[in-house]
């Protein structure tokens, strides 16, 4: 799989990336459940779920897809909120400026086929409740991407694991001069955690 030049600079630039003591503590509770099911059954299942499904759920579903893919790893991620809304256009531009190339079909909750190379599979992504028909029902991992959601969602039905994997929301940044910066640092900020993530599962597994 050729990746798209100026998402391959992206992802090469993590490679550098280290998180915070905290935040690793977080990211290998992931790393160790993508291990575990991994020396299993292999059906490996991540859901991202935030409240309204519009930014940071979806960028970390197309970021752990992207990572997944780029290391071998074979996960399906997923992602979801309490309500439905749709993938916010700022959130969407954030991804384009890292480099993915992006199709985007229908207007009021569009569906948008993510690509990270001319020959990949597209990374399909909607706004959803995470109970959706699409998404997984039982044996995968809720991964809780804002605060509201994993305060206010005690019992994910069907998880095996829950993991606060919580992000700062960029909306606080909407039509503001910052607006275009945060949105892409926000998103970068998850690919580098992500990548990291998968890279530790690389270092382990062995397909």
């Amino acid at each position: 799989m050729e990746i798209y030049p100026k998402l391959e600079a992206v992802i090469d630039s993590y490679s550098e990336y280290s998180p915070s003591k905290e935040r690793e503590e977080v990211l290998i509770q992931l790393v160790e459940y993508i291990l575990d099911k991994l020396t299993t059954d292999r059906n490996l299942s991540l859901n991202f779920i935030c409240t309204h499904n519009s930014r940071r759920s979806q960028l970390a579903q197309v970021w752990a897809q992207t990572a997944a893919d780029y290391f071998g790893i074979p996960v399906r991620s997923f992602s979801g909120g309490v309500e439905a809304t749709a993938f916010n256009e700022r959130a969407v531009k954030a991804l384009e400026t890292s480099g993915f190339d992006i199709i985007k079909e229908g207007e009021q909750n569009p569906v948008y086929s993510i690509y990270s190379s001319a020959d990949a599979l597209p990374i399909l992504v909607f706004s959803k409740i995470y109970e959706d028909k699409q998404n997984p029902h039982q044996g995968f991992a809720a991964i809780m991407t804002c605060d509201h959601a994993d305060e206010n969602c005690p019992f994910i039905p069907g998880a095996d694991i829950r993991i606060p994997l919580r992000y700062e929301d960029p909306k606080a940044f909407d039509d503001t001069a910052q607006e275009a910066e945060k949105y892409l640092e926000r998103s970068l900020q998850i690919g580098a955690e992500l990548f990291f993530a998968f890279r530790r599962v690389r270092q382990v597994f062995t397909i």
